[in-house]
């Protein structure tokens, strides 16, 4: 019951303030999948396109194998994590409604970006 109440204030203030809020759902059950990878070398995501199921939360373990920081930023999930050179970050998404939600690389925006598919 509080977290519910929480989400409502969250909800409230950001649309008092004018704050977009990402397209939550509500959750099923915790994934206990393994994390989805990711990679970044020569300044591109590979693979490009992620497959996650909606209403689920999941990770992704995001590899730099850059000699070169990047960033992993998604204005639609709102997230943007550092990612320092040969290193490797655990994120935690959604739960998120289907549809399509793009990132990138904000040190590369014009060759490491990618899309999360959500069905």
């Amino acid at each position: 019951m509080r977290a519910q109440k929480k989400s409502r204030a969250v909800l409230l203030l950001s649309a008092l303030l004018g704050l977009s809020v990402p397209p939550f759902v509500a959750p099923t059950e915790a994934s206990t999948r393994e994390p989805l990878e990711l990679r970044i070398k020569n300044h591109r995501y590979s693979p490009e396109i992620l497959e996650v199921k909606a209403g689920e939360r999941f990770k992704i373990r995001v590899y730099n194998d850059d000699p070169t920081s990047e960033e992993f930023e998604s204005k639609s999930m709102i997230i943007e994590k550092f990612i320092g050179p040969q290193r490797s970050i655990l994120i935690t998404l959604g739960p998120l409604k289907p549809g399509t939600y793009d990132f990138f690389g904000c040190f590369h925006p014009q060759t490491a970006k990618g899309k999360v598919l959500v069905k």
